[in-house]
């Protein structure tokens, strides 16, 4: 018997890595990150990802603001229904010269398999506290919440929660 505990830890083990990032620098103050995410984390999480990685990439490039100033998305997801079979069960009956079959077959559907994922790309440009334009760009270290010194050493977002 399966517990809750294995099923947390397994599930766990699973949302450990369902994202990575890719960051292009464009110029000294302009990049593109690049998100994919497995098809679990969806769309909205694909963008989660790609928003706290353009905010580490804010921070390790020494700025302190960003602005999406373009964005792409885009979904590759499938999902397909595998073969199943039949199974067939019943009794059979013999009265002397006579005999009587009752049947019942049931279709079992095969497993569902869902593949691919969720890809999403912002381009950024970053601004340092007082610069021109950064009072209309986002916080990186508001983005990223109390631990954004932690994330900012790990360096990339794997999970999309």
């Amino acid at each position: 018997m399966i517990s809750k505990n294995s099923i947390c830890a397994f599930s766990c083990l699973i949302l450990a890595s369902c994202a990575s990032s890719n960051t292009i620098k464009t110029s000294s103050s302009t990049a593109i990150v690049q998100t994919s995410a497995e098809a679990m984390c969806g769309g909205a999480g694909a963008a989660n990802v790609a928003q706290k990685q353009a905010a580490i990439e804010t921070l390790k490039a020494g700025f302190d603001r960003y602005i999406i100033f373009d964005s792409a998305a885009s979904s590759d997801v499938q999902v397909t229904q595998m073969p199943g079979s039949y199974q067939t069960s019943g009794t059979a009956m013999i009265y002397g010269n006579r005999a009587t079959y009752h049947g019942n077959t049931q279709y079992i559907p095969g497993p569902t398999i869902v593949s691919g994922g969720y890809q999403q790309s912002f381009a950024i440009k970053m601004f340092r506290e007082g610069e021109s334009g950064a009072s209309d760009a986002v916080s990186a270290r508001e983005t990223l919440g109390p631990k954004w010194q932690q994330l900012v050493k790990v360096g990339t977002i794997r999970t999309c929660t």
